[in-house]
């Protein structure tokens, strides 16, 4: 089998379209990690991703009549753009079938590409059965995303690339695996001509096909999928696919979608490149391979596989990145309702960066807060800040694993105030992002005034976008303003808007 696909490797037509990518060191995570991590850089595909070489590789290769008839897919991601760009640069006509729940984005892409877009359906499945009917009726060739022969050649030059252009010693290389047509394609070339190589796949935990079909020792279908890394949301490893990658697929590490935000943005501090999801899971797989194995000095090969990314995702990657690298805990305390109590649980954070502060006076007793504060990712970090703040008998719970809490809860702590809080007056700020400024500002406050309302998130820039609610008793409002000028940090008074009294009074 390996001797066969090492003959229709070597002899792929991809280079009509495709490029030869280059092979990058990844300084930071070489340097973090204790190993030279290199990055094969697909995303610099014309369509951005790698598939562009396998839709290519069998277009090419179909017949003057199946040419005439032209070629059909069901896809709303990237083999929809790579098969749209092919067919283009041989003439062909080309239909892609997709759900009409895709995002607008990736059907303008398609349709830029020269192929006739047909909206079908509310799910894959239904965009499948259609494009299987226009086989059926018009005699159009459908090109399969990942289990073809020809389709998973192409792909498999990338491993033929890899070992051309890493000319030592080559330790270990990260496939990430959705149907399997990149993993056996690159396992092919490199256990044909260096078996002492490593190719270890990599998947989502929320779609691992492929360790679910090893331990089964047969293919299996997953009873559900996540979409979070969609260009890898398969239920079944494919059927040529497997053949392969059951006997020459040395491992498979699982990463979880906050591991992989993590990579995003390590792939992102490294390269500039900002990676899909399914695009950075080989580096995720990296970064587990290392812990679980405490590897040293070796080089590992990571293949970024493609970077479309709807921009409206990139919020979510960005809230989770931290809390996937273990450099962010998020808690929930409760502190005693009282002037002061807000700085006194400041100070026993100290000077670990506070990312995240919601809060909402609820009654006179007891503040129940929402706090994120980064650690570092040391063995213990986290347990640590736990066991300080239980020392100092603050009921404390740690909801960093607590999906709701995560992507709900933190966006509607609050509410209105009660009815006994009358004297509220609401002020917004920047705060200097630098440790200890949060700190700095209450301490100047003092227990003068009484905090009802707090709101604070890192956003990555110079300054903390900040808002504060006051309890401030009449005839009392000049002193506190003079107070505020003191501090020197830039504040606006936002008592009479309108949101604010609609939403929070």
């Amino acid at each position: 089998m390996l001797n066969e696909y090492l003959k229709k490797i070597l002899s792929a037509r991809v280079y009509d379209v495709a490029v030869e990518t280059p092979l990058h060191i990844a300084p930071f995570l070489t340097q973090r990690l204790n190993n030279q991590i290199w990055v094969k850089r697909e995303d610099q595909q014309p369509v951005y991703s790698f598939k562009i070489r396998g839709a290519y590789n069998k277009v090419v290769q179909l017949s003057d009549e199946e040419k005439a008839l032209g070629v059909v897919a069901a896809s709303a991601g990237n083999h929809a753009q790579g098969l749209a760009l092919s067919a283009k640069e041989l003439g062909i006509k080309a239909t892609i079938v997709m759900p009409r729940t895709t995002p607008d984005i990736k059907v303008k892409a398609v349709r830029a590409r020269g192929a006739k877009v047909v909206l079908h359906g509310d799910a894959f499945d239904d965009a499948f059965a259609y494009s299987q009917k226009l086989v059926e009726e018009k005699g159009m060739t459908y090109i399969h995303p990942y289990d073809d022969p020809d389709v998973i050649a192409g792909q498999g030059t990338i491993g033929m690339e890899i070992l051309r252009q890493l000319r030592g010693p080559v330790d270990a290389v990260f496939v990430p695996v959705g149907g399997g047509g990149l993993a056996a394609g690159v396992a092919a070339y490199i256990k044909a001509l260096r078996p002492e190589v490593k190719v270890i796949g990599v998947e989502s935990t929320e779609s691992a096909s492929l360790a679910a079909a090893l331990a089964a020792r047969k293919r299996v279908t997953l009873p559900q999928v996540g979409i979070f890394a969609d260009g890898v949301a398969v239920a079944q490893i494919g059927k040529n696919t497997w053949e392969v990658c059951k006997d020459y697929i040395d491992d498979v590490v699982t990463c979880t979608p906050d591991e992989i935000c993590a990579a995003i943005k390590d792939v992102f501090d490294d390269t500039r490149a900002v990676c899909e999801p399914a695009g950075a899971l080989s580096v995720a797989g990296i970064k587990k391979y290392i812990e679980q194995e405490g590897c040293e000095n070796q080089n590992l090969v990571a293949i970024l596989s493609g970077a479309n990314v709807n921009f409206d995702r990139l919020r979510y990657i960005s809230e989770v990145a931290e809390i996937g690298e273990g450099r962010e805990v998020i808690l929930a305390v409760t502190i005693p309702e009282q002037p002061g109590s807000f700085q006194k649980f400041c100070s026993l954070i100290g000077k670990r960066p506070i990312t995240e502060f919601n809060y909402r006076y609820a009654d006179d007793d007891r503040a129940q807060i929402y706090c994120g504060v980064k650690v570092s990712a040391d063995v213990g970090a986290r347990d640590q800040l736990l066991e300080e703040l239980r020392s100092e008998n603050y009921p404390v719970l740690d909801i960093t694993d607590d999906e709701m809490a995560k992507y709900h809860i933190r966006h509607m702590v609050g509410g209105h105030a009660p009815a006994s809080v009358t004297d509220e007056r609401l002020y917004r700020f920047e705060f200097p992002e630098r440790p200890g400024a949060l700190l700095n500002f209450l301490r100047k406050l003092g227990k003068h005034f009484n905090i009802s309302l707090f709101h604070y998130r890192n956003h990555g820039a110079a300054y903390g976008r900040v808002l504060v609610g006051l309890q401030v008793p009449e005839g009392k409002t000049d002193q506190l303003e003079n107070f505020m000028d003191a501090v020197g940090y830039p504040w606006w008074d936002e008592t009479d808007n309108t949101t604010y009294q609609l939403f929070l009074r």
